[in-house]
């Protein structure tokens, strides 16, 4: 008998929205959880056997102070993204402006232990890993055109639910965009996906209909 694919996605916030997480079992909503803690999300995962994490915060810093290669790249698709500075700057920030991409970075330290950071290529039917991802990337992606930032709940909550991935009922932003993650999980096990960027300063990956 085939063990069922499990799989999850986070949507990360900075100190006070935390993390909200979202599980998949075969493509249905099997759970959701918030923390504000890294490493209670990624035990989280570990306890209900994801094996596939989707986090919607960069992956890894930029060396250069200019933003990565994956953020240039869905750039010059006319899909806007923030661009990730270097560590040293983004703890330097008088007002914590990026606060929420230190928090991301703790998770991805914490989900690491157990699952490698994705490096790209195809994806063992075993793989355990982890790997960033972005909603509104995956959004474009999804509906096949660059999509408004305005109508961002409609489309996603829209996208999930034809998924066949019933939240429930009336789901914070966050948890539609943790539920958006775990859908790209589900594509990248799957191997179903394209890759921004490079495996030294992270990919971002988006589904590949």
């Amino acid at each position: 008998m085939t063990a069922p694919l499990i799989v999850a996605g986070v949507d990360v916030g900075g100190p006070r929205k935390g993390f909200h997480a979202v599980a998949l079992r075969d493509g249905a909503y099997m759970a959701h959880w918030a923390s504000a803690d890294a490493l209670a999300i990624a035990k989280w995962c570990q306890g209900i056997g994801a094996r596939i994490v989707g986090v919607d915060a960069p992956c890894r810093w930029s060396t250069t102070g200019r933003a990565r290669p994956a953020e240039r790249s869905l750039m010059q698709e006319r899909i806007w993204c923030f661009s990730s500075p270097t560590r040293a700057v983004a703890e330097a920030h008088p007002k914590g402006h990026f606060n929420w991409m230190r928090a991301g970075a703790e998770l991805f330290r914490c989900l690491e232990r157990d699952r490698p950071l994705y490096a790209g290529g195809p994806v063992a039917d075993d793989a355990r890993l982890c790997f960033e991802t972005f909603p509104h990337a995956a959004t474009c992606a999804l509906r096949g055109e660059v999509a408004s930032a305005r109508d961002k709940r409609k489309d996603r909550l829209a996208l999930v639910t034809q998924a066949g991935i019933n939240l429930p009922q009336r789901p914070v932003m966050d948890t539609i965009d943790a539920a958006l993650c775990a859908l790209v999980a589900q594509y990248l096990a799957r191997n179903r996906v394209r890759c921004f960027g490079d495996a030294e300063s992270g990919f971002i990956v988006v589904p590949d209909v």
